[in-house]
């Protein structure tokens, strides 16, 4: 359901409310806890960010989800990922649903202009681009990472794919800072500017073009003269140029006379992928350690938050929402259920000791449940699990730790307090019964015929496959293929939402080796099929786009099966991808 957006301006006596201030927000991609000077790193170079820290307040138990388009959700929406039908980071299960009300949703109808500029990765369809979701700009990327730092090209403005020139961090830095300085040359509005840094995720690439190499090389080389590994002095290097930026905005604002009317939120998706130093945390991203959910977060408003303040009580990222509404004036729908809980007190004090009773994290790649990967804290304990694929989950991989006493989760205690850990199992299961309560968790089907998006592309990663040779590739989404299959009836089938009903182009993207050439693939819906001779690339790792002729789809919610019909060589293909285009 869609809910109905009514803003209501509240009016309060705290400084707060006397004037609504300008939003930016500003999160990266991977970078852990411990990864900024201000949180104890001695060995990184992070000035701008541990500015924010040092003239604003930190949160030191600030909690985003174990993995990224989980943490964007709950950002987005106030509400644990779960209850939005998102459930993976990639397999057709990062797609927000589309009756979930957004943050810039709120606040455009405020009043506010709104801007994302970076990483989305809640959908890449028509009605779940950021566009669509409450944003007036978009400049960014729909999936969990892009293979090019330098002259990207996984990149879209407003739903339209476009190229860039230069470093994606200044990209990205410099699209949110013209936004800002458009939006203040316009009037008196305020601006909700969300800047979504992909870095310091893999890959992690410096400046690879010919000019610009030299300069990200002496970076690189500041890290491992340090003593830093190779992978580390990368990370390192990828953050370095983050604090960069963040100063840039940061003096941008200065410039504008916006720093005292301007609340700045810094802080990052998920637990870190960096080990050199991690402040004696244990865990990583995707992990449910601390070190896989803690994330930076320092907030500041000049002249408001209070300068050098410190927050021990355990905040969640699905605070943001009902925090950025509060300080816009905006009253949350009445029939929308939030889990947030706004940190306006916290910030007005730059101090507080508790805010969430419990916070919650669960993270299986693919298809939720509550026994595999999954915690609960209050705020001392903290009851986790945490099994690889291969292990059968039991409560004696169950481990209880006392975070006041014991902040790296070094000594299990659950033998010593059982009712402590029965107390908190007992409410996580509470917890993740509400939440996944009537939801179906499964890929979008994807839109076809939509007039903002036609053609369409039906990407591999969507699919159900089935067959003893078939397989699916991963890299990097936009190069990921189904291939192996060979013998006769293996397939792949996606579900397909048809806006309009009609006669489709079928173009396929593949690569076939001249040897395996010849052999023949079936696409079908209902009983409407085309089949398609493959033809030969100079190597299956270069794909061609080739037609493979039309076929007709109903209306509505069909399945398109592709299937091998023949294979003289040792695979059919390696698809790549399948174009669809309505027939006017």
């Amino acid at each position: 359901m869609r809910y109905l957006l009514t803003v209501v301006f509240l009016t309060c006596c705290s400084v707060f409310a006397a004037e609504r201030p300008n939003l930016l927000f500003i999160m990266t991609d991977d970078q852990g806890y411990w990864d900024t000077g201000a949180t104890g790193n001695p060995h990184i170079d992070t000035p701008h960010i541990d500015s924010l820290a040092k003239e604003g307040t930190q949160f030191r138990r600030y909690y985003a989800a174990p993995v990224c388009a989980p943490t964007r959700a709950g950002v987005m929406t106030g509400r644990y990922y779960l209850r939005t039908g998102l459930y993976n980071t990639r397999f057709g299960g990062d797609s927000m649903g589309t009756g979930e009300v957004t943050v810039a949703q709120l606040l455009k109808e405020a009043g506010y202009r709104t801007g994302l500029f970076g990483k989305w990765h809640l959908g890449k369809y028509p009605g779940y681009q950021p566009q669509e979701r409450g944003f007036d700009e978009f400049f960014g990327h729909y999936h969990g990472h892009i293979e090019r730092y330098e002259f990207p090209d996984q990149v879209y403005h407003n739903g339209t794919p476009v190229e860039a020139r230069g470093y994606v961090t200044d990209l990205f830095a410099d699209a949110a800072i013209d936004f800002v300085e458009a939006t203040a040359a316009k009037g008196d509005d305020p601006f909700f500017c969300a800047l979504m840094f992909n870095a310091p995720h893999s890959p992690w690439l410096l400046d690879t073009s010919h000019y610009g190499q030299p300069e990200g090389d002496k970076t690189l080389e500041k890290y491992l003269e340090r003593g830093l590994p190779m992978r580390e002095a990368r990370i390192y290097s990828l953050v370095e140029r983050v604090d960069d930026n963040v100063g840039k905005v940061l003096a941008k604002l200065e410039e504008l006379g916006l720093a005292e009317d301007t609340l700045v939120i810094f802080t990052s998706d998920n637990g870190g992928v960096s080990k050199f130093w991690k402040g004696g945390m244990n865990g990583n991203k995707a992990g449910v350690y601390e070190g896989g959910v803690r994330a930076p977060f320092f907030a500041r408003w000049k002249g408001t938050v209070p300068a050098g303040g410190v927050v021990n009580g355990q905040v969640s990222h699905v605070d943001l929402l009902p925090t950025f509404c509060e300080l816009a004036g905006v009253e949350l729908p009445s029939d929308l259920v939030v889990d947030g809980k706004s940190l306006v007190p916290l910030l007005e004090s730059g101090k507080g000791e508790s805010h969430h009773e419990y916070v919650y994290h669960t993270w299986d790649r693919y298809f939720p449940n509550p026994d595999r990967r999954w915690a609960v804290s209050d705020q001392r304990w903290k009851l986790m699990a945490q099994f690889g694929t291969t292990a059968t989950p039991s409560e004696s991989g169950w481990r209880l730790f006392d975070l006041e006493n014991d902040p790296g989760e070094k000594k299990n205690l659950i033998r010593k307090e059982p009712e402590i850990a029965k107390r908190l199992r007992e409410e996580f299961v509470r917890w993740f019964e509400e939440v996944t309560d009537g939801i179906t968790y499964a890929p979008i089907r994807i839109p076809v015929g939509h007039p903002g998006e036609d053609p369409v592309e039906i990407e591999p990663s969507w699919a159900k496959w089935e067959g003893e040779n078939i397989n699916y590739t991963f890299d990097g989404y936009d190069w990921d293929t189904i291939d192996g299959w060979k013998a006769t009836g293996e397939s792949a089938t996606w579900c397909l939402d048809v806006v309009e009903p009609g006669t489709y182009t079928v173009k396929l993207s593949y690569g076939c080796r001249p040897l395996d050439a010849g052999g023949v693939l079936r696409i079908s819906s209902g009983d409407s099929s085309v089949e398609h001779a493959v033809k030969a690339t100079t190597t299956a790792e270069q794909f061609g786009v080739f037609d493979a002729g039309t076929i007709v789809l109903k209306k509505g919610d069909v399945a398109m099966k592709a299937e091998v019909v023949s294979a003289p060589g040792r695979e059919l293909m390696r698809l790549n991808g399948i174009h669809l285009e309505r027939v006017k």
